[in-house]
């Protein structure tokens, strides 16, 4: 019969600590047996670890939240006064020292974009690493994803003369989370653009299999070396043959982690000069 109660209080224990209601005032240590004793002070343990940790999580959402806040009015700023300083030079008399003005406005104006991509895109890996991004799948067509990302990129494409060529078929579906899933398609098809050469072509299709929806994204650019093709997806990584293009190593990273949070994946082929095709896997449901 002791037996029995030492082993329900133990039970009690147990469930309190994985229901996240555990106390150690709800137990008087002068009542438990040794064991229990020391099985408290583990879950008692556990239980503050388990209180920092939420702690911990609401730190960095409130960092990650101000960082974006007090930065978003600065960038806009500059991107203001840069785009005021551009149309008065244009009005003034062309000299060299002009256009050597101009020049230097455009540049502010670049480095401004990329710092508010970097800005936005290390809030988004932040939310990602702290678990604060909540991705949502349900079951979808895919027709109106791959449409959506390829009017994104459109322009970028147009300026390179890259042809963006969809082979998706209507009534194909996934179980993914329409805005994360698509900020992950984006980064790849953004890259694919990227890494393009002018007049080329990129194109979209989709594959059924028993348990994934695969969407591939195929171009014909410049690839991906071999020894490369086991870094590109970690942060911050960048080949060395695009060290002089834009970018800061968090796309595809980003894309992995989206991926993986809806129990998808990622996967590369490549030959370096011929072009690359990835692979974005997304479930076909639930389970």
């Amino acid at each position: 019969m002791l037996r029995i109660r030492k082993t329900r209080k133990v039970e009690e224990m147990l469930d309190a600590a994985l229901s996240g209601s555990f106390r150690e005032s709800d137990y008087d240590e002068s009542e438990l047996s040794r064991v229990e004793t020391k099985w408290k002070r583990f879950l008692s343990t556990s239980a503050l670890s388990r209180e920092h940790l939420e702690r911990e999580k609401e730190n960095v959402k409130s960092l990650v939240s101000d960082i974006s806040h007090q930065t978003k009015t600065p960038v806009a700023n500059i991107r203001l006064y840069t785009e005021l300083l551009r149309e008065r030079l244009c009005r003034e008399e062309d000299t060299p020292e002009r256009q050597q003005e101009i020049r230097m406005a455009e540049e502010i104006a670049r480095q401004a974009e990329k710092l508010d991509f970097l800005i936005q895109s290390l809030t988004k890996m932040s939310r990602l690493e702290s678990n604060i991004l909540e991705v949502r799948p349900k079951e979808q067509d895919l027709g109106k994803l791959l449409e959506e990302c390829i009017a994104d990129v459109a322009p970028k494409a147009e300026k390179k003369q890259i042809q963006v060529i969809n082979n998706c078929v209507d009534n194909i579906t996934a179980f993914y989370d329409f805005k994360w899933t698509k900020e992950a398609l984006y980064n790849v098809l953004d890259n694919a653009v990227k890494y393009s050469r002018p007049g080329g072509k990129i194109t979209l299709s989709v594959t059924e299999y028993e348990l994934y929806t695969a969407v591939s994204v195929r171009d014909e650019g410049i690839g991906i070396a071999e020894e490369d093709t086991a870094g590109i997806f970690r942060r911050f990584y960048r080949a060395e043959s695009v060290q002089q293009e834009d970018g800061v190593g968090i796309g595809l990273y980003l894309t992995r982690e989206i991926l993986r949070k809806q129990n998808g994946y990622i996967k590369v082929k490549s030959t370096q000069g011929k072009g690359s095709e990835f692979f974005l896997y997304l479930k076909r449901g639930r389970i």
